[in-house]
């Protein structure tokens, strides 16, 4: 049986395409195995697809002064040396790897171990755990094309990134169910990631006696940000956050605002939605989801409003002309060749595997 080592972890961004593929994988008869960090997000994730996981010993790799410096080298040379020793044990054909630090001692083993290695990039600069690992690789997908400047030429292939089947088999009338709406105005929903955005959250809300005459909106707003003052608003439905009910919500929605994660953004152009994408400030992050949304506005997919420019006037203006020129973004999103790239990803995992 044909053996893979699926890998990455310490944010959920770093194991959403990883679950996207493990169905697939399974459906033409791999053995799936994942290594991860011993208490990462990822851990519980994958358990819950009944996939065996190894955790291992891992560090992060900074670029600033921390006393952590001093000790996480040792976690990530103990990590390489756990990782060395699974893989030799599970002799898998290929490695296939999503980013996170824990990635790097397991990229680093499978090459030693005469393993190949796919790497998956899906912000459009490569974050470092990722630059590390790239000389082990044998191939680096990419979600943007820009990101081919930035990798070795002869690894790089545009790939998009997998998105989860189910997100495709959605309902609009579940989804009108699950917030009350039984009226035909359409729907704005809001995504600010797993946590929420307390400022998009905040400006939202106050545009809600404007935009509320011309849309119902869904608001997922993160763990502990709903507002019990609106519980009961008309046409306005929150959630903290959602699982098994987000397909039918996508479903439902004609119109999106979202920060502009890689995986976030690939979802919604696979799902060819018109949006307005609010990257996290460069204040807050490392600027990649500044690049990540120019990207998608360069390509005709989205409205970009950076959060130095988000009021509610602004928020109000640009909902409203997104969803009249809403056809314009569908038309491109249609056009696209890098919106679900589970089968390209597929391909290179077969084609690459050690026989």
């Amino acid at each position: 049986m044909k053996r893979i080592i699926l890998t990455g972890g310490g944010t959920a961004g770093h194991v959403t395409p990883n679950l996207a593929l493990i169905p697939k994988l399974q459906k033409e008869g791999w053995d799936v195995r994942y290594i991860g960090s011993k208490t990462g997000i990822e851990k519980e994730l994958i358990e819950e697809q009944n996939i065996p996981y190894y955790g291992i010993s891992s560090g992060k790799l900074r670029r600033y002064k921390d006393i952590k410096n001093l000790t996480d080298p040792f976690k990530v040379l103990a990590g390489g040396a756990e990782a060395l020793a699974l893989i030799g044990k599970l002799k898998p054909n290929i490695i296939f790897s999503k980013g996170g630090y824990v990635t790097v001692p397991v990229v680093a083993a499978g090459w030693l171990r005469r393993v190949p290695v796919i790497i998956h990039e899906s912000d459009i600069t490569p974050g470092l755990a990722n630059k590390l690992a790239f000389p082990f690789a044998k191939k680096i997908c990419v979600n943007f094309p820009e990101t081919l400047n930035h990798i070795p030429k002869e690894k790089g292939i545009l790939t998009g990134t997998p998105i989860r089947e189910e997100l495709f088999q959605g309902k609009a009338t579940k989804g009108l169910k699950l917030c009350g709406f039984s009226d035909t105005k359409p729907i704005l929903m809001m995504m600010g990631g797993s946590l929420g955005s307390v400022t998009i959250n905040n400006v939202l809300r106050k545009a809600l006696p404007s935009l509320l005459p011309f849309f119902n909106v869904i608001h997922i707003c993160g763990k502990n940000n709903k507002d019990e003052s609106l519980e009961n608003t008309k046409g306005y439905k929150q959630f903290e956050y959602v699982k098994e009910e987000l397909p039918h919500l996508f479903a439902a929605a004609d119109i999106f605002i979202s920060r502009a994660g890689a995986n976030s953004i690939a979802e919604i152009l696979s799902l060819k939605k018109p949006n307005i994408l609010i990257p996290l400030s460069a204040r807050a992050s490392r600027g990649d989801q500044i690049l990540n949304a120019r990207s998608f506005k360069n390509q005709g997919f989205s409205q970009v409003l950076e959060e130095e420019n988000l009021t509610e006037e602004t928020l109000i203006e640009m909902v409203k002309d997104t969803y009249r020129n809403r056809h314009i973004y569908i038309e491109a999103m249609q056009k696209s060749q890098g919106a679900n790239g589970i089968d390209t990803v597929m391909d290179l995992i077969r084609t690459n595997a050690k026989k």
